[in-house]
């Protein structure tokens, strides 16, 4: 199984195949996620440090929008964890004070 790792965060197994948010939930993992995953509200953003993702969609590249934001980050509900990851979280429901939206489907 990939392992991931998460800045600030110990490192966990997730079972292949899975979306990244919800690997990074079911961990215990504090993300903010407001829109179930439809790649629209982009609060899922993480920063891939290292380790492989699969290539960014149009549906992604739309949430994203600004050409910098597509360089940098990735919508961990658009994700399939498939190898070792290591990502930074970029906001977590805690520091905004928003309880997540909806949990995506797998």
């Amino acid at each position: 199984m990939p392992l991931i790792t998460v800045e600030g965060e110990e490192p966990f197994e997730a079972e292949a195949g899975k979306k990244l948010v919800l690997a990074l939930e079911d961990a215990g993992i504090d993300i903010l996620h407001r829109c179930g995953g439809q790649s629209r509200c982009t609060t899922c953003r993480i920063e891939v440090i290292s380790g492989a993702v699969p290539a960014m969609q149009d549906d992604e590249k739309e949430a994203l929008e600004d050409p910098e934001w597509i360089a940098k980050y990735r919508l961990s509900c658009q994700i399939r964890v498939e190898n070792d990851l290591t990502i930074k979280i970029i906001k977590r429901s805690a520091a905004e004070g928003i309880a997540p939206g909806p949990r995506p489907e797998d």
